[in-house]
């Protein structure tokens, strides 16, 4: 059952559960979390690998990056695929665990975001694939509201995230032994 947005804002203060909110989310939040800002944009370059016992993933560019004085626009063409970070970052207690849903105006718009949990112990931003499976372009502001993510208690015991992405990077800069 997901947490409501009064315990949620507790323990943003006392935990700092979500850092860098926006003000409307602080205040007035919708729904049963937090919606999330779009804050980088990464182009892949090359080719990944995933084995038995090591990985690497496609290096990535930095193709746009939110900046607060300039607003700045993404297109998403059909066919498009980006790996996309968030303006906000996570501090997951141990107790805790975060799943990350898109926005309606971007299915609605044929853009899909690949999300995918947040475990226990996680701590850092947060990046997520995204493609235009639909026939029109989509154009994004950066830092406009694209993702909502919702919290979960975990029962009977969970265990603390110990993953290379811990931090919050976007790719792997070499082939490295999975943890």
């Amino acid at each position: 059952m997901p947490i409501g947005p009064n315990i949620l804002l507790k323990l943003v203060k006392s935990k700092k559960l979500v850092e860098g909110l926006a003000e409307r989310e602080l205040t007035n939040p919708e729904g049963a979390g937090f919606d999330l800002r779009l804050g980088e944009v990464y182009k892949l370059v090359g080719k990944g690998f995933l084995g038995l016992d090591e990985r690497s993933t496609p290096e990535t560019k930095l193709y746009k990056c939110f900046n607060p004085k300039k607003v700045e626009k993404v297109l998403i063409r059909p066919g498009d695929y980006y790996v996309v970070k968030t303006l906000e970052s996570v501090n997951i207690p141990e107790d805790l665990v975060a799943y990350v849903y898109m926005r309606s105006t971007l299915h609605r718009s044929g853009v899909v975001l690949f999300s995918n949990q947040v475990n226990p112990g996680y701590i850092g931003g947060l990046s997520f694939g995204m493609t235009n499976l639909g026939r029109s372009t989509l154009e994004v502001e950066l830092g406009a509201r694209f993702c909502h993510i919702q919290f979960e208690r975990v029962e009977g015991g969970g265990s603390k995230y110990r993953g290379q992405w811990q931090g919050g990077r976007v790719s792997a800069t070499k082939k490295e032994k999975q943890v």
